[in-house]
């Protein structure tokens, strides 16, 4: 019934914030009616421990519901920002890849290396999975400020890179925000986490639907409870949203532990069910859509 765009696997059990084992994510997938998907790796250390581009493509290869993407530090081969990235994302390409990323890396979006690396995976045809960040230090995806301009400049900067916007840096902005610090977490000195997404119904439109009305090389990558906060949020926005973007939305999970709650099929169901959205609503952005931007078929 559905494909996931993004979720994580580590081959071997790492030592701190481990992923699942490929055959977990098997198992939840069985339980969520997965039939397959994208495994993204994590190249930068901000929270995970890096992991091999290699180790993605042997469990791709060892199981076909696996997809995998490669990632590339922007700091690879000559730590300069014109790097030529292309060698390296042509060769997992050639693998057998899909796409680059998930990205990570904890500097602004339009940092000199970060452009190159958008520069390159634009000319060799892969689509990059990114998060994001309100901060920079003691937090991991790109930076962006409020109202997300940095976004907006490489996407009009590499028209034709496709960019799948993921996470509460991003989804925050469904609607305009309260305050700049209701659009991501903070981690504390003790370990904990705190901050709050937005939970307020959709009065107003944010950013995001701006952005993907001028912008066609942009698309939403529904995967964490962020995703699924945007669209719960609002039970009439929400389908609405939905329905106009039903070509350029594409459900995921974003597993990282075996029991970690994934909310958005359900919700999904629900408002086929009821009809708020329609059942070719729901097939595009449950499987569809990520059967034609991957070529699965």
């Amino acid at each position: 019934m559905f494909i996931d765009i993004h979720c994580h696997a580590y081959r071997i059990p790492a030592p701190v914030y481990s992923f699942c084992t490929p055959d977990l994510v098997l198992k939840r997938w069985d339980m969520l009616g997965i039939e397959r998907g994208v495994l993204l790796p994590i190249v930068s250390p901000e929270i995970y421990l890096p992991q091999a581009n290699e180790d993605i493509l042997e469990m791709a290869e060892q199981c076909d519901r696996f997809i995998p993407f490669c990632n590339i530090d922007p700091r690879a081969i000559t730590n300069l920002p014109d790097a030529p990235l292309d060698r390296l994302l042509r060769h997992y390409k050639d693998k057998g890849c899909k796409g680059v990323g998930e990205v990570m890396l904890n500097w602004p979006v339009n940092h000199p290396f970060v452009q190159n690396l958008f520069k390159h995976a634009e000319a060799v045809g892969l689509p990059v999975t990114f998060d994001g960040s309100d901060i920079v230090g003691g937090d991991f995806g790109l930076y962006d400020d409020p109202g997300l301009p940095q976004l907006e400049h490489t996407l009009q900067k590499f028209p034709n890179l496709t960019m799948l916007g993921h996470g509460p840096v991003f989804w925050s902005e469904i609607a305009p925000l309260a305050t700049p610090g209701e659009r991501s977490f903070v981690f504390r000195p003790d370990g904990g986490q705190v901050g709050r997404l937005p939970s307020h119904p959709v009065t107003e439109e944010g950013v995001v639907p701006k952005l993907l009305r001028r912008y066609p090389n942009l698309l939403g990558d529904l995967s964490d409870f962020t995703a699924f906060n945007a669209l719960n949020r609002d039970h009439e926005y929400g389908p609405k949203f939905l329905t106009e973007f039903q070509d350029r939305l594409f459900h995921g999970t974003d597993l990282c532990f075996f029991d970690m709650p994934v909310p958005l099929p359900e919700l999904l169901i629900n408002w086929r069910d009821s009809g708020k959205i329609s059942e070719t609503v729901f097939n595009k952005v449950a499987r569809e859509n990520a059967i034609r931007l991957l070529e699965l078929e």
